[in-house]
């Protein structure tokens, strides 16, 4: 008897919703892809390429439309013999910074058994030994640095290789940059210097509405589902979550993806919004745990502090607020607190991921400040914490003591 057996109740082609899916048209991003191809055409004009960089939220076809365009880009490159077009792709979400970069890029152009090493060599060296690679393959060479804000200030690497060029460094190639990044402030926290060399063609990519949503899921869900499966409303709620969390196709996919193996795992034969509000609920847990376990022990504590003022019902609450309770936290826990900004610090990191919402305060003369809420569930946030800090049933006494109600 076969222990694993195949399931054909919900999916016709599972993996038309995963993000590793190439649809043959990317929907709902004609105005970007349109200036994306302007900024693209100096390659096949002949010309040095255009340094360009797309700024986005998660999931909102940054990376998608990129691969779509230079995938066309190099079909056309062969059909002109003068162009010589090689693209080379790296994420540098484990990076952080501009020799980290530089060697993973050396490494990437080299033969296996040609590495170098990853540390040991002064940073001009290994820019160097990038340009002799680059050059090596000569022609047009396009760098997509995917998630290039990871580098951080350590961004030498973007002041010298649009420069290398005119210095003399490269010969045989032209080289341009393609930088994908969430930040929208990614470019005012370069040097001065790398905002002037660079002179990159940008491309905002939006969050998508709802209606945009519902366009590319229903394309998607033709493909992923049985056609009998499934109804119009189950796509349109999949797409209102999307729109009113992130506007993100890839969290409107994932909504559907997991809502059909609700489904499927419980034997049903047709795909309902219960399902739906399942997955969202399941989709929120895991988000709360992957930010949480991204923290520090006091971003951990920071956090704990917000979730003990919600749950008395008293968030949004302004940072200094929270910093007091943060220090009734420690105080229970015996562990050493950290300043006020180190504090605010935290804040700020777990707003970026997207487990705080923050709003700004105008109190005239007594100047501006934020008042801080959980954007997640308030027990998606408690259990998450209480299985990361290790507390089994609940929190401990003294630190129930220091998270109640004080009244204040």
């Amino acid at each position: 008897m076969r222990r694993f057996e195949r399931k054909r109740t919900i999916f016709a082609n599972k993996d038309a919703l995963r993000e590793s899916y190439q649809p043959d048209r990317i929907q709902e991003r004609d105005e970007e892809i349109d200036a994306y191809m302007d900024a693209l055409q100096p390659v096949i004009d002949g010309w040095e390429p255009n340094n360009i960089f797309l700024y986005g939220n998660t999931g909102v076809g940054k990376t998608a439309v990129t691969e779509y365009l230079l995938e066309r880009l190099r079909e056309d490159a062969r059909g002109y013999d003068d162009i010589d077009l090689s693209v080379l792709t790296l994420n540098c979400k484990p990076l952080s910074s501009s020799y980290q970069v530089a060697v993973e890029l050396v490494n990437e152009l080299r033969p296996d058994g040609g590495e170098i090493s990853t540390t040991g060599y002064p940073q001009q060296t290994v820019f160097n030994k990038l340009y002799e690679e680059i050059d090596a393959v000569g022609g047009t060479v396009l760098l997509v640095l995917d998630e290039i804000d990871s580098i951080g200030e350590k961004d030498e690497l973007l002041y010298e290789l649009p420069r290398a060029r005119s210095k003399g460094d490269l010969e045989n190639a032209k080289v341009g940059i393609i930088g994908i990044s969430n930040d929208f402030k990614f470019r005012d926290q370069l040097d001065p210097r790398v905002q002037d060399t660079l002179c990159e063609r940008e491309l905002q990519f939006p969050p998508y509405n709802a209606q945009e949503l519902s366009n590319i899921l229903s394309s998607r869900a033709e493909i992923a589902l049985r056609e009998d499966v499934y109804d119009d409303a189950v796509v349109r709620l999949c797409a209102a979550l999307a729109a009113k969390d992130r506007g993100s196709a890839r969290q409107a996919l994932d909504l559907l993806l997991l809502a059909g193996e609700q489904a499927q795992n419980n034997g049903d034969d047709f795909l309902e919004e219960r399902h739906v509000e399942q997955a969202q609920h399941e989709l929120e847990r895991e988000r709360v745990e992957e930010g949480i376990r991204q923290l520090t022990q006091h971003g951990h504590l920071a956090l704990l502090s917000v979730v003990s003022l919600a749950r008395a019902g008293r968030t949004p609450e302004r940072s200094r607020n929270i910093y007091d309770r943060y220090l009734d936290v420690c105080d229970a826990m015996g562990i050493d607190s950290l300043a006020q900004r180190s504090v605010h610090n935290h804040l700020s990191d777990l707003r970026m991921l997207g487990i705080l919402t923050a709003r700004e305060n105008r109190s005239g003369s007594r100047g501006n400040f934020y008042s801080y809420e959980l954007d997640v569930p308030l027990e998606s946030a408690r259990r998450a914490l209480e299985d990361e800090l290790g507390i089994e049933d609940g929190l401990e006494p003294t630190t129930q003591a220091a998270l109640g109600d004080h009244g204040d």
